[in-house]
């Protein structure tokens, strides 16, 4: 049997087609390439050239290669360009997961891995958030996500589908064996730019907001390792393979960081300093949300490897190096 990866040419998903491999797993993925990239590919994995959305091109692939589990990390990912973009995310985020859950179910495949995010709680009543707390979300992306988590419910309901929908928080790092990381051009996650400003590649570091409820007036976010999120991917699939009920479960480590306090950490795990100019507060972003990991803990087994946000900015600044490394050489 088969596993089938959406977006695994992407950042999270590059790095969960090398954990499938590793495991010796059959691989095919299904990317576009708008953000993903062929080189990050895992040997061993069969990428097609393609969109979720394409009902036709899915169930093709899911009969040639006897697919039995799908990963679904295809989307579109920015809080702001989602409040500039609704129907952009509606259209890219729900409509092509409600095609490829639909073509699922057709198809008869058994197992669902959805990528689904904390953006789906909004500005949390309580910290840290668990599951069973309200979702609430403040921007297009957050709704666009929390639809599909909703029909993937249905769907799992009405046609045994099972499923695990694994609500990230804010991913972050590299694969520690230098295979993969963060490799958009102009992605707008915190420590890729901070580390980018650090190496030079950027003028200057946006702060968006200083006087939000929180003890340095920035927002705070629990931030993962690429290699423990993944990692929980893999825990997730043997827990279905192994006759498990369908979850959803939250992927943090339960302690959060200040945008200044990652800024500071950027700066001492790099030896560089750099201009950061203080701006306004972006629409859709909640002041503060950390994970509660206790369900994910308790239910899979899952313990982080990885848990130090200088770690993780250690991770991000040898990958982005490394990566300036490769552009210099294409």
């Amino acid at each position: 049997m088969t596993v089938l990866v959406t977006g695994g040419a992407g950042y999270i998903g590059s790095h969960m087609v090398h954990a499938l491999i590793d495991a010796g797993e059959r691989v095919v993925l299904l990317d576009n390439l708008a953000t993903g990239f062929d080189w990050a590919v895992a040997r061993g994995a069969a990428l097609v050239i393609g969109d979720c959305g394409d009902r036709p091109q899915v169930s093709a692939l899911i009969a040639e290669h006897g697919v039995d589990v799908i990963v679904h990390f295809a989307a579109s990912i920015a809080v702001p360009d989602s409040v500039r973009d609704p129907l952009g995310y509606y259209r890219n985020n729900t409509v092509n997961s409600h095609a490829l859950i639909e073509t699922a179910a057709k198809q008869g495949v058994r197992h669902f891995i959805f990528s689904s995010t904390a953006a789906v709680y909004g500005d949390p009543a309580r910290l840290p958030v668990r599951e069973d707390d309200s979702t609430v979300p403040t921007s297009p992306y957050g709704s666009s996500k929390l639809m599909t988590e909703i029909m993937l419910r249905d769907v799992g309901a009405a046609h045994g589908l099972q499923y695990m929908i694994l609500r990230y928080f804010n991913v972050a790092g590299a694969d520690p064996l230098g295979r993969s990381g963060q490799s958009t051009k102009g992605a707008a996650h915190l420590i890729k730019v901070a580390v980018e400003t650090a190496l030079g590649l950027r003028p200057t570091l946006s702060v968006f907001g200083t006087d939000y409820p929180t003890p340095d007036g920035t927002c705070i976010r629990d931030y993962i390792h690429v290699t423990d999120l993944v990692r929980a991917h893999s825990d997730a699939l043997s827990h279905l393979r192994s006759g498990g009920k369908s979850l959803t479960l939250n992927c943090g480590y339960g302690h959060g960081f200040s945008v200044l306090e990652v800024i500071d950490t950027v700066k001492r795990v790099s030896g560089k300093e750099f201009r950061v100019i203080l701006g306004d507060h972006r629409p859709g972003d909640p002041a503060a949300i950390v994970a509660s990991p206790a369900r994910i803990e308790e239910r899979l087994g899952w313990r982080p490897r990885y848990a130090d946000l200088a770690t993780i900015v250690d991770s991000a600044l040898r990958w982005e190096k490394a990566l300036v490394h490769r552009n210099q050489m294409d």
